[in-house]
C-alpha cells in the first residue's frame, strides 16, 4: 500500500531543478507550446485564420516590452526610479535610423560622413551607444537617490528631445518625421508586419531570457540587495555606484534595442513618440504589470495595450453619449479631450489600491498554489 502513496503538489529533487526556468515537463510543453504558436501566427494571418492587424499588435507589444523590461532592471530590481526612459528609446530610434540611412556631420570645420549600415549592425551600435547615453545620466546616483534622482532623470527627458530637434536637426529633421529604409536581409525585405514580426519576436525573447538570467547573477543579486537597503549592501562589500551604473547601462541598452526595432518597424519616427508622457506610460505599465517581476514587462504591456486600444475607446464613446446631459455645465468638447486620460488613470488607480504588487505577483501566487495542490491554502 505505501508503494503507491505519491506526494501531491510539484517539489524540487535536486538542486539543478530548482534553478532551473523549466522546472517540470509539464512547463517546458507548455513553454515550447506557446512559442510554436507564436512563431506560426504570421502564417495563421496569410491564410486568413487571423487578422493582419494581430500581427501589427504583437509586434508593437513586443517592442515595448523590451522597453519596459529594461525599465524594470533599474527600478523593479534595483530600485531607481526613472522618469526618462522614452527618451533613451529616443536615442536608440534615431541611431540605428541614422545609421540604417548613411549621414554626414560637421566637427571641427570638417565633413564626417558614415556610410549606411545593414540592420543587424545598426541595432547593437544604437543599443551599446544608448547605453553609454544611460551610463551618464546614471552618474547622479552617486549622490542623490529617491526624488532627487528621478529629477535627474528627468533633465534626460527634456535635454534628449532638444538635442534631436535643434543641433542635431541636420540630420534627424528636428520635429519632421524621418523616413527610415526597410531592413533586409540576405535580399529579403522585411517591409511588412509578418516579415518584420520574424525579427522582432526572436529577439525579444532572447532579451527577456538575457533580463531573467541576469537576475540570477551575482550582478542581479547585487541589484536586488542596493534596492532593499543600498547602505547595508554598501557595509557588505557591495560596490552600490558601480551596480547602479551598470543597471543603467543595462536599462538604457534594453531601450535603445527597443528604439532600434521601433524605428525599423514603423519605417518612420517622430520626436513627438518620445515624450514626457511615454516616460509616464512606461512606468504604468511596469507598475501594472509588477515591478520586480520577471514576466511584469510582458503583463503590463500587454494588459495596458489592449486597455487603450479597446476598452478605454469604448467606454470613451459610450460616456461621450451619457456625460452631457448629466453635465451641462461642462461643454462637450472639453469631456472628450478628458475622457481618454481620465479613464487611464482611473485604471491606474485601481491597480495601485487592489493589486498594489502587479499582474505578476498574482501569476505568481496562481502558479504557486497549483504546484502545491491540493494543499494551496
Amino acid at each position: 500500500m505505501a508503494a503507491n502513496i505519491r506526494p501531491s503538489g510539484v517539489f524540487d529533487t535536486s538542486y539543478a531543478q530548482d534553478i532551473a526556468l523549466n522546472r517540470t515537463r509539464t512547463d517546458q510543453m507548455i513553454n515550447l507550446g506557446l512559442i510554436f504558436l507564436l512563431l506560426a501566427m504570421p502564417l495563421l494571418s496569410a491564410l486568413g485564420v487571423i487578422p493582419l492587424s494581430l500581427i501589427g499588435t504583437i509586434n508593437r507589444i513586443a517592442i515595448l516590452v523590451i522597453a519596459v523590461q529594461g525599465l524594470n532592471i533599474l527600478v523593479g530590481y534595483t530600485g531607481q526610479i526613472s522618469l526618462g526612459h522614452a527618451a533613451f528609446v529616443a536615442v536608440g530610434a534615431y541611431s540605428a535610423a541614422l545609421m540604417s540611412r548613411g549621414f554626414s556631420f560637421p566637427v571641427f570645420e570638417q565633413i564626417i560622413t558614415i556610410p549606411a549600415m545593414p540592420f543587424w549592425i545598426c541595432i547593437p551600435l544604437a543599443a551599446l551607444f544608448t547605453g553609454l547615453v544611460g551610463l551618464i545620466f546614471g552618474l547622479p546616483s552617486l549622490r542623490v537617490k529617491g526624488f532627487y534622482l528621478a529629477m535627474a532623470t528627468l533633465a534626460a527627458q527634456y535635454i534628449i528631445p532638444w538635442i534631436i530637434k535643434n543641433p542635431l536637426e541636420s540630420v534627424t529633421n528636428g520635429v519632421r518625421p524621418l523616413e527610415v529604409p526597410a531592413p533586409s536581409f540576405f535580399g529579403l525585405s522585411l517591409a511588412g508586419d509578418r516579415e518584420i514580426f520574424y525579427l522582432i519576436i526572436p529577439l525579444s525573447l532572447l532579451m527577456m531570457l538575457l533580463a531573467r538570467n541576469i537576475i540570477r547573477t551575482r550582478v542581479g543579486r547585487a541589484f536586488i540587495s542596493i534596492r532593499d537597503n543600498d547602505l547595508a549592501a554598501e557595509l557588505l562589500g557591495i560596490n552600490v555606484f558601480r551596480y547602479k551604473l551598470q543597471a543603467f547601462f543595462l536599462s538604457a541598452l534594453y531601450a535603445g534595442v527597443a528604439g532600434s526595432l521601433m524605428a525599423f518597424e514603423s519605417n518612420s519616427l517622430s520626436i513627438d513618440a518620445f515624450t514626457l508622457d511615454y516616460s509616464i506610460l512606461y512606468l504604468a505599465m511596469l507598475i501594472i504589470g509588477g515591478a520586480g517581476f520577471p514576466l511584469g514587462s510582458l503583463f503590463g504591456v500587454a494588459f495596458v495595450t489592449l486597455l487603450v486600444q479597446n476598452l478605454i475607446p469604448w467606454l470613451s464613446d459610450y460616456l461621450k453619449i451619457a456625460l452631457p446631459p448629466l453635465l451641462p455645465f461642462v461643454s462637450p468638447v472639453s469631456i472628450e479631450a478628458a475622457l481618454n486620460p481620465l479613464l487611464f488613470g482611473t485604471a491606474l488607480v485601481l491597480f495601485l489600491i487592489l493589486e498594489p504588487r502587479g499582474l505578476a505577483y498574482r501569476w505568481e501566487i496562481l502558479k504557486i498554489s497549483w504546484k502545491i495542490r491540493p494543499y494551496s491554502h
